[in-house]
Order: structure tokens, then C-alpha cells, then sequence
């Protein structure tokens, strides 16, 4: 997860048709079998559960919030070309903050594929969990 939080330094939301923020909040693992394992509600919250960063990776998605096992990021701009959104996101690892650019594009209706050039190019699909 790192690693693509990494790479978003890593992260976040698209739709092939007009994109809204808000149709990608949610739970999103790169692994739907591992979904159980990374998340829980905490107060009708979603939240990370104890050593989720050791099953694959996740991202919870609350409007311009995204937050990883080791990050958090603000989207501070979206750009939708109707393929994929590129955005730019303010991302804080509780030390240092940098904007990291990365698209995202919807390649089926609960899935995601994050995609970033730098410092190297990376894709990562994500699900989304249904919680």
C-alpha cells in the first residue's frame, strides 16, 4: 500500500463519463479477497483495521480525502478528460507534505486503476469493498 501511496505518494477517483468525488467514496484494496482484512467501521466510519497495511493495499475515499495505511491526502485539483482524471493531491506521511499527480481511471463499474509516472511509472487496480 505504501508503495502506491508512494507512487500517489499515492492515489485517487475517476469515471469514463463526468466524474463526481463522491461516486468513488468508499473502502478500495487492491485485492477483493483481502477486504475483510484491511477494513472495519469504527462509529459507522470506515476505518483501517490493526496491521492492515500486511494484506495488500487499501485506500478509503471520503470526498477529497484519501487516506492509505501510512498517508493521507487532499485532492487540491481534477482535470477530467474523459478517459481518466488527472488530479493533483496534497499528501502528508505525518512528516513531510508533497503534491503528488496521478490519474485515475474507472475500468469497470466497483474497480479503479491508479496510474502515476513519477518517479516511475506505475499502475495499480483497485476494488472497491462493499462494507
Amino acid at each position: 500500500m505504501k508503495t502506491y501511496l508512494a507512487a500517489l505518494s499515492v492515489l485517487l477517483i475517476a469515471q469514463s463519463a463526468p466524474t463526481q468525488a463522491g461516486s468513488l467514496d468508499g473502502a478500495w484494496a487492491m485485492d477483493a479477497s483481502a477486504c475483510n482484512d484491511i477494513f472495519t467501521k469504527v462509529n459507522n466510519k470506515l476505518a483501517f483495521k490493526p496491521n492492515a497495511d500486511l494484506h495488500a493495499g487499501g485506500l478509503i475515499v471520503q470526498g477529497k480525502q484519501i487516506t492509505g495505511t501510512f498517508q493521507k491526502c487532499t485532492v487540491k485539483s481534477m482535470h477530467d478528460d474523459g478517459q481518466n482524471v488527472r488530479m493533483v493531491a496534497a499528501c502528508s506521511d505525518g512528516i513531510a507534505i508533497s503534491d503528488v499527480t496521478f490519474d485515475v481511471k474507472l475500468s469497470g463499474e466497483n474497480t479503479i486503476t491508479l496510474s502515476s509516472k513519477v518517479p516511475v511509472p506505475v499502475e495499480t487496480p483497485y476494488v472497491r469493498c462493499s462494507m
